[in-house]
């Protein structure tokens, strides 16, 4: 069912910091930082030959991303990301084998401009997961 890695998910406190880290330490391409109000969140993407690192920062009081820095100051790996071919089905078919959507389980267009679900983190060895149609 799930496809390749689309993308991890680091929560970060200092964009701009970590977007340095990023492009002038390791070398990566690094994007301008790009705003996702929808998602409370403000993401850099950092492009890898064989997947792409998601930088994320809160964006407003009540970002989830701002919640996860309370827990974790430092910040850290948020979520995973893998490609499916269908999201609706791949949804019916995890919440069949007991997995728990999270939100309304309707899939909301993502940073990359696709259909996403959220799975929830202790359905999946505390990782949270996330999937994109692709």
């Amino acid at each position: 069912m799930i496809g390749r890695l689309n993308h991890v998910a680091i929560a970060v406190a200092d964009l701009a910091k970590a977007s340095t880290l990023y492009r002038d330490t390791l070398g990566a391409v690094v994007s301008a930082p790009i705003g996702q109000p929808d998602h409370g969140v403000t993401v850099v993407f950092v492009t890898l030959p064989n997947t792409k690192i998601e930088l994320l920062a809160p964006l407003g009081e009540s970002s989830p991303i701002a919640k996860f820095l309370e827990r974790n100051p430092d910040g850290g790996m948020h979520h995973i990301c893998y490609e499916v071919a269908d999201i609706r089905a791949a949804r019916d078919r995890l919440q069949a084998q007991g997995a728990r959507v999270l939100g309304d389980g309707e899939p909301r267009i993502g940073a990359h401009g696709k259909p996403v679900l959220f799975l929830h983190p202790k359905d999946f060895n505390g990782t949270l997961v996330e999937i994109e149609q692709v």
